[in-house]
């Protein structure tokens, strides 16, 4: 579930992922598909103008696709975007929402990007 607070866990940065376990949305064209699997949702970003996205894939706050700013992903315990539009597995990503603000997704455990 999205949620408005910090998870714990282990504090994982940018620079532990690699091997395709992160994407960085500045790198992928308008109209790219990210498929993100959390440990309680199945999200579906599609990339439109630099970080802005529209998600779908949570039942409450983004049922049908809903236009969001992607912040970018933290390591639990972070205060800090590490590099907005990062997206990266074992972190949590943060997501600016019209109506309910700033929320953050639990602990990302697959990133897809399908086009």
């Amino acid at each position: 579930m999205l949620e408005s607070n910090l998870h714990q866990g282990d504090n994982l940065s940018a620079e532990q992922h690699g091997n395709g376990e992160a994407v960085c949305l500045g790198e992928l064209a308008e109209g790219t598909v990210v498929e993100i699997e959390t440990q309680h949702h199945h999200y579906t970003l599609v990339k439109d103008a630099g970080t802005h996205v529209r998600v779908s894939g949570h039942p409450s706050f983004c049922p049908k696709p809903t236009e969001m700013e992607m912040e970018g992903s933290i390591g639990s315990g972070s205060p800090f975007i590490p590099n907005p539009g990062f997206i990266g597995r074992g972190m949590y990503l943060v997501l600016k929402h019209p109506v309910f603000d700033r929320i953050t997704t639990s602990r990302i455990r697959e990133i897809h990007v399908l086009s």
